[in-house]
């Protein structure tokens, strides 16, 4: 039987890169990153703000101890074809995937076909899916599954496999072996974050559609939240481990960051502040708007800065905060409205405070020049249709720049997936198409049809009067479309024609000029 020389040849070109990778690495790891395909264009991020922290900060720290990674990203549409190639070219000996509820299912799909085509790869899953639910991923073709942080699990892992033995005894992690599943218990919070290199922003580079058009970047300042909001995972993640779960890096190292942002990416002119809230150890912020002033004054151009801001009852503290904001140049603040209602508030979601305390939180940021996004849910169990008019009332009121509006999901291992199952309100399929942009829930005071309905009209009841009304009218047709895949694919295959696309665009332009006539 004749040898074919084409597999030949692949197998050399396959032994001589192993040859070089193992000369200069001591071990290659692939990341793999899924998301929402209707979400993704041209196998492309749109833009920076899709960097994933936690695989970014466990790559940098693998970087740091010598060993090589890199990133795939991945849609339901993308051709298998392409994590094949990967395989074939970076000859990872670990995988590190990680996945929210919503994109579990097809990452465990992806882990399925690629344990079937190279099982002596190391598959290891994290995230908070997986750590709140370990028990429910252990059947999936994962070899390991990393409970809680993974930098230093993950740096043992690598550090076992690297010397050929079977991995055994890493906390943080529950292994998989022929006939037992070893369960070690989590190590504490890491507690000094400013030890952790700055996370991995280069290998998202070759993702980004345009990188030298993302002027923004995003900087974590801490880990963990103080607050228990029934309908977020932080209640149950604080559980995971021993030690203070709330941490804040200095305000030295995050300025630091900065400067290493904008002499690798000097395109940037934003930084968005990734932290749960900006209003908790005032002290501290404080001395960071200090710090951006200064650092400020000494460029030509200075940076704007945004930043997530918890209304609490009472805030004294907050008009120095936003006059420090102010003069360091922040643009905009972020506040978790999520609901208008004070009962919804206080009896379901576990968020104290008035809407007396949010509009004068509102004035006074508006006062110090900082524009508005408000964070809303539709559809929480408990909630009715009139609970939503409050929520229409109040954003009224306020009239915030900026909003997302997200249609409830009961994310399991949350406090409200648990009350929405308890009170028999969850469907017999969650289904995750369109998470957060369509009704899963039928409430006994909000049915689907009227969440949905509220969900596609809120731009019209929140801002009628207030922004041109053909403005209005094309938001409201694009949440329709983002709410019902059907009318989504329909309007993606008109446009794909060239001649109703500029239809459309002459459309929209003649009732432009109309709705200005009128005004």
């Amino acid at each position: 039987m004749g040898i074919d020389i084409n597999i030949l040849l692949r197998g050399i070109a396959l032994l001589t890169k192993s040859l070089i990778v193992s000369r200069f690495y001591y071990m290659n790891i692939l990341f793999v990153y899924s998301i929402s395909e209707y979400k993704f264009i041209s196998n492309t991020l749109s833009n920076s703000s899709t960097l994933h922290f936690g695989i970014s900060y466990i790559s940098s720290f693998l970087k740091k101890h010598g060993h090589k990674t890199r990133l795939l990203v991945l849609t339901e549409k993308t051709p298998l074809e392409l994590v094949d190639n990967t395989l074939d070219n970076f000859l990872p000996s670990l995988i590190c995937f990680t996945a929210v509820y919503s994109e579990y299912k097809f990452i465990s799909n992806i882990a399925k076909l690629i344990k079937n085509g190279h099982p002596d790869i190391f598959l290891l899953v994290g995230g908070p899916h997986v750590s709140l639910n370990a028990e429910d991923c252990l059947s999936d073709s994962f070899d390991a599954l990393c409970i809680g942080e993974g930098e230093e699990a993950t740096l043992e892992l690598v550090k076992q496999l690297e010397k050929k033995i079977t991995p055994s005894g890493i906390t943080n992690n529950w292994i998989k072996f022929q006939d037992k599943i070893e369960k070690t218990p989590t190590r504490p919070f890491l507690q000094d974050i400013d030890n952790l290199p700055f996370p991995d922003r280069e290998m998202w580079q070759e993702w980004l559609e345009c990188p030298k058009d993302s002027k923004r970047a995003i900087i974590l300042l801490g880990r963990g939240c103080p607050f228990l909001c029934s309908y977020c995972c932080n209640h149950a993640l604080r559980k995971l481990a021993e030690g203070k779960y709330v941490r804040y890096r200095s305000t030295n190292s995050v300025i630091e960051e900065i400067k290493y942002i904008i002499d690798k990416y000097p395109y940037v002119k934003h930084i968005a502040f990734e932290v749960e809230t900006f209003t908790i150890n005032t002290n501290w912020a404080i001395e960071l708007c200090s710090k951006l002033e200064e650092f400020n004054s000494r460029l030509a151009e200075p940076l704007s800065f945004n930043v997530n801001l918890r209304i609490t009852p009472n805030m004294q503290q907050l008009e120095p905060l936003l006059s420090a904001m102010e003069k360091a140049n922040f643009n905009l603040v972020a506040i978790g409205l999520e609901s208008g209602s004070e009962r919804v508030r206080k009896e379901i979601l576990n968020r104290n405070y008035s809407n007396a305390d949010l509009t004068n939180a509102v004035t006074s940021a508006k006062k110090h020049k900082l524009k508005i996004f408000f964070y809303i849910m539709i559809g929480i169990p408990g909630e009715t249709e009139k609970d939503f008019k409050e929520t229409i009332a109040l954003v009224r009121k306020c009239l915030p720049e900026y909003y997302g509006l997200y249609v409830f999901f009961p994310y399991p291992g949350t406090e409200l997936f648990q009350y929405a199952k308890g009170h028999n309100l969850l469907p017999r399929e969650l289904s995750v198409e369109r998470e957060r942009s369509r009704a899963v829930l039928d409430l006994p005071g909000f049915s689907k049809k009227q969440i949905s309905s509220n969900y596609v009209w809120f731009e019209y009841n929140v801002y009628k009067g207030y922004k041109p009304l053909y403005k209005i009218l094309l938001t409201v047709l694009n949440i329709k479309r983002l709410s019902s895949p059907n009318l989504d694919k329909f309007i993606k295959k008109l446009t794909s024609n060239t001649l109703f696309y500029k239809l459309i665009l002459n459309t929209r332009k003649l009732f432009i000029i109309l709705t200005r006539e009128k005004k």
